[in-house]
């Protein structure tokens, strides 16, 4: 089990570097303004900033409980992410609709957007964090 620095370190991480991705991405592929993609992406990272937290505790506690130990093979990588991005969609979908002024068709396009982005990021983020951060060197949580 990782740390609660470890855990608030990994969030911490993640977010930012997601929040650079995600402007970047609203910018130059999507058409948003800076407001738009800003106010989204601030929205998202503070709500995905908690729910990362809460999410990967209880995924790892779950994982732990099952298999005895919290090394992620690659099917848990991917229910890993797809599970993290599939409740983020469902948090920031209303979200969305409001501050964008969309209708539920066009949020859920772009919101489904940001999923597919993020649960690649995601697996690709946590696989390298696992790598550089080990969980097997730090004590128990």
């Amino acid at each position: 089990m990782r740390t609660p620095f470890d855990r608030i370190r990994q969030a911490i991480l993640f977010e930012a570097i997601a929040f650079f991705l995600l402007v970047t991405t609203g910018l130059l592929f999507l058409g948003f303004t800076f407001k738009d993609i800003g106010v989204v992406a601030i929205v998202g990272s503070l709500v995905a900033t908690g729910w990362n937290y809460a999410y990967n505790l209880g995924f790892d506690l779950t994982l732990l409980r099952l298999t005895n130990s919290t090394d992620k093979s690659l099917p848990a990588r991917v229910v890993h992410a797809v599970g993290f991005e599939a409740t983020m969609l469902l948090l920031m979908l209303p979200f969305m609709m409001w501050w964008l002024e969309l209708t539920l068709l066009p949020a859920l396009a772009y919101d489904m957007s940001f999923a597919m982005f993020f649960m690649i990021y995601t697996f690709i983020f946590t696989w390298i964090y696992d790598r550089v951060f080990p969980a097997s060197r730090q004590r128990r949580a």
